[in-house]
């Protein structure tokens, strides 16, 4: 029978999330698990599928869902535990596997979880072959594996180990150098997967560890999405601890937020730029990032004679601009960092290594002021419960109350204002229930006035 989406799950090029025991069950995501591996074994990957998760209480029931769905295709289960999403993503890569799932709602609050969807080469399901993916759940129910053709099941638990030793390989870092620098840095890891992984990393590099939230048990002690609003604990343990920066990753660690040696958070956007000099400045090259990015990256990569290129929201999309190009570093304003050389995944960990090198290579200098050392903008980010088949009229309005700007409709719509330094995004949002409106300035002033104009031309659609 074809499966039948339940009203409150959210679909996107992200894959599907819900709220557990309301649309996220196991009976679900066993489904969509058996729906998938069906799916990959008729497109001749091959059986073999790794499976992996987060922290959350809800992980453990999921997990057994997914490798039940896709054991009973015929399918190849290695399950790799509690890992990192960049984790993941490396062993579909390294193992030639035909594709992956991860059970993980990302930033998410605690009663959410999700399923993502991996192919062969360790990226994520591109839009069209989602569209391909979404079209098989609303036929038939997928042929069943006989009593003899189920696998047993597999287990991996050195993929942790690899991926560190891969991101320590990398040409764009000199673990030596760092080493000697003997860096005390506070870490935030929210009781979430990158417990499993950064503090190693970040031994091996020789740093001193002051960390909360290390041990994941999935029992968020806040809001897990490290915006600088959920990151006053790690502020406060950075000053205590006289560290040198502060790492705040969430609960499956692709997305990396800084707080500098004053316990000041500095916003997602900044880890993207300060990993992007890093990079630019052994291998100068493309880079890629989305629509809703500050426009600070670009100003990151002018530094070193490089161009940025904008690609719709979703890591998927970003991945895909940046193996068009050729981008040599990529990402997203969220905090994801994208290196090629490593793997086309939005990946903290090596984020954390970039920016310990961005560190490294200016001796006596602070974070704060390699920042500074930056122009400044101020950027609103806001949530608005706008009905999603009234955004065509929503952007049609933006374009004529807010004129002189050039826009881009690649994802919602950007509206941008050169001579300002200033842009405004109004897309709907592809992993909760809402509208996203996004403006930067050079001032938080007028960024707040941008954003508010933005928000009385859509919420005057709702009146009319």
């Amino acid at each position: 029978m074809p499966i039948r989406l339940p009203a409150g799950l959210m679909v996107s090029v992200s894959g599907f999330r819900g709220r557990i025991g309301e649309s996220a069950t196991p009976e679900l995501f066993a489904g969509l698990a058996a729906a998938y591996g069906s799916f990959l074994l008729a497109e001749g990957d091959g059986a073999h599928i790794v499976v992996g998760r987060d922290s959350r209480t809800s992980g453990p029931m999921l997990e057994r869902a997914v490798v039940a769905g896709l054991l009973s295709v015929g399918c190849r289960v290695t399950e790799l535990g509690i890992v990192p999403t960049p984790t993941l993503m490396l062993a579909v890569r390294d193992t030639g596997a035909a594709g992956g799932l991860g059970v993980t709602a990302s930033h998410n609050p605690a009663e959410w979880n999700a399923l993502k969807f991996a192919v062969k080469g360790g990226t994520f399901l591109p839009p069209d072959r989602m569209q391909n993916y979404l079209a098989t759940l609303e036929s038939d129910s997928p042929r069943r594996a006989l009593w003899n053709e189920i696998y047993a099941v597999e287990r991996d638990d050195s993929r942790i180990q690899r991926h560190l030793d891969r991101v320590l390989d990398l040409p764009f870092l000199d673990a030596d150098q760092i080493r000697a620098r003997r860096f005390v840095v506070g870490l935030d890891c929210v009781n979430g997967a990158g417990g499993v992984i950064v503090p190693t990393l970040l031994e091996r590099l020789g740093c001193g560890v002051h960390g909360i939230g290390l041990e994941p048990h999935g029992r968020f002690p806040r809001d897990p999405e490290p915006t600088a609003a959920n990151l006053g604990d790690l502020g406060h343990l950075v000053v205590e601890s006289g560290a040198s920066v502060g790492f705040a990753v969430d609960p499956d660690a692709d997305r990396l937020s800084l707080v500098d040696e004053m316990g000041r958070p500095l916003g997602e956007d900044l880890t993207l730029a300060l990993a992007v000099e890093t990079v630019l400045s052994r291998r100068p090259g493309p880079v890629a990032t989305n629509l809703s990015t500050s426009r600070v990256v670009e100003d990151a990569a002018a530094r070193h004679g490089c161009t940025v290129h904008r690609a719709p929201v979703g890591e998927i999309n970003v991945v895909l601009a940046m193996q068009n190009i050729d981008a040599v570093v990529g990402g997203e304003g969220n905090g994801g960092v994208i290196v090629p050389e490593l793997h086309h995944t939005r990946d903290a960990v090596v984020g954390v290594a970039l920016i310990l090198q961005r560190l490294a290579d200016s001796p006596g200098a602070a974070l704060s002021e390699l920042v500074a050392e930056l122009p400044t903008y101020a950027i609103v980010k806001e949530k608005l419960p706008f009905p999603r088949e009234r955004l065509a009229e929503a952007y049609e309005a933006l374009a004529v109350d807010l004129p002189g700007a050039s826009a881009d409709n690649g994802d919602g719509l950007r509206l941008e204002w050169p001579e300002r330094a200033s842009w405004l995004h109004l897309r709907p949002s592809g992993t909760e229930p809402v509208v996203r409106l996004i403006a930067e300035a050079p001032t938080a002033e007028a960024a707040k006035m941008l954003a508010a104009e933005a928000r009385g031309v859509v919420e005057r659609q709702v009146d009319i």
